[in-house]
């Protein structure tokens, strides 16, 4: 018996060579939480998963769900963000970056308790299912709290817990920790990461100490590098060399790695990058960039080198949302601009950073990011109906400049039904919103003069 069975969509399939192609009244047929059957409503494998569905009681068993006039995509994947951020949106805003981090963020941080980082991650799951983001890459503190919530949001992650040096020894061993305790739970939908902060709130020693870890247990190893032209700019000056020389001379090159932003990435650095474990993706944020006046992330001499940049939106105190369809538009208009090349980035190329690409930098290249047999049933439908997105002469200019998230109906993870009819259906959002609202006086204030870490990057 199927799982579900998803009829008449005009489903988002990648070519061979990768290329992206829309195929019209597809059928999709999900067993087991993967996609078994993606065929052309007319095959006999189709034919057959739909005259089943309907004996099972069809769409009043919740077994067929008739897609007509949607685009079936691939779940979005935001490949960094720190999640329970939401906490603090829009609480610190149109300052300099070392104001932001020193007198707002990090005192407010100092408040935080595990029940707060969850509340405030139930918040930020429903914003991501709401959006069509099906895997986030989490970057924080109080991990077991947000692993909780993605436990029973029914979202998948992969999940790292941060640390500074100024933890002390007892950092990356609580990083650790979780990561090896919770490596494949919730099913299969956590996956997990070692989460050192960032090269320049992390020394030499506990890098090298870091890289050793995750090469021993074959973990990914989540970290900010090279975050703006500025903290490149500044490691030379005070170190001789790049932040991505630091991560190489640590020996992190040759870990399964995932490098958050990486603005400041500058040519010298890729041949390191491509002579490292070939298997080291960047999570790019252009929104909030744009926000705080940097540049953006170099995609084109990156994806030069055949290393993926996917997509991220940073946490919501940055960048306000956790939309990465968002992102996606942001980083097409973007690239452009950089580049001064309109050819460039096209609609079907940020599609492939959206999708494929995006699957390879959270290292889960072959599992996610495709509507394919065999993939885990990660997706969502997408209604184009609204004025601002008609008429439609072409489905992938249409997505990415025209339609937005809230045109997405429905939300599937691991072939479960999360969201239907834009209604979510795993989670009381009124009731998280009445939790978190009374913690946020305690959760902003700053008159205790102290601090998680000291910014100087």
């Amino acid at each position: 018996m199927n799982d579900l069975v998803i009829t008449g969509a005009t489903v988002l399939r990648h070519a061979v060579g990768g290329g992206v192609e829309f195929v019209p009244d597809t059928t999709i047929v999900i067993a087991d939480g993967l996609f078994s059957v993606v065929d052309d409503a007319d095959s006999l494998d189709a034919r057959s998963a739909v005259a089943a569905a309907t004996l099972a009681g069809g769409a009043r068993a919740g077994a067929l769900i008739d897609a007509s006039g949607m685009v079936a995509m691939p779940g979005f994947i935001n490949c960094h963000t720190h999640s329970p951020m939401v906490m603090f949106r829009g609480a610190a805003e149109d300052v300099p970056e070392s104001r932001w981090f020193n007198e707002f963020i990090w005192p407010m941080e100092v408040n935080l308790t595990d029940e707060d980082v969850e509340v405030a991650t139930w918040l930020a799951a429903a914003e991501m299912i709401r959006s069509g983001v099906t895997t986030f890459a989490d970057h924080y503190f109080s991990m077991p709290s947000i692993a909780k919530v993605v436990d029973g949001s029914g979202l998948r992650a992969v999940l790292g817990s941060t640390y500074f040096s100024s933890d002390g020894g007892g950092g990356l061993a609580q990083s650790l920790e979780f990561a090896l305790q919770y490596n494949g739970a919730s099913g299969g939908r956590i996956t997990t990461a070692l989460a050192p902060h960032a090269t320049y709130t992390v020394n030499d020693q506990d890098l090298a100490a870091t890289s050793v870890a995750g090469l021993e247990h074959d973990l990914l190893v989540h970290i900010h590098a090279s975050e703006d032209r500025h903290q490149m700019k500044h490691s030379r000056e005070r170190f001789g060399h790049t932040p991505i020389e630091t991560l190489r001379r640590a020996g992190m090159l040759q870990n399964r790695l995932l490098i958050a932003h990486g603005i400041g990435i500058v040519p010298e650095d890729l041949p390191l990058l491509a002579a490292g474990s070939g298997q080291i993706g960047f999570g790019s944020a252009p929104r909030g960039y744009l926000k705080n006046g940097f540049d953006t992330t170099p995609v084109r001499l990156i994806d030069s080198f055949g290393i993926p940049v996917g997509l991220a939106t940073d946490g919501a105190a940055s960048n306000n949302t956790l939309d990465v369809w968002e992102a996606m538009t942001f980083m097409n208009l973007t690239q452009k601009a950089r580049e001064n090349d309109q050819t460039y980035m096209t609609s079907r190329q940020v599609l492939g950073h959206a999708t494929t690409k995006s699957a390879a930098a959270v290292q889960l290249a072959g599992t996610i990011g495709s509507i394919a047999p065999g993939f885990k049933a990660d997706l969502i439908l997408v209604d184009l109906s609204d004025p601002r997105s008609q008429p439609v002469h072409d489905y992938a200019n249409t997505i990415v400049h025209s339609a937005r998230s809230s045109d997405v109906d429905t939300t599937i993870v691991d072939g479960r039904v999360l969201m239907r009819h834009k209604k979510i259906l795993t989670i009381d959002v009124p009731a998280v919103i009445a939790e978190l609202a009374p913690r946020l006086a305690r959760l902003t204030d700053r008159s205790h003069g102290t601090s998680i870490q000291d910014y100087d990057a």
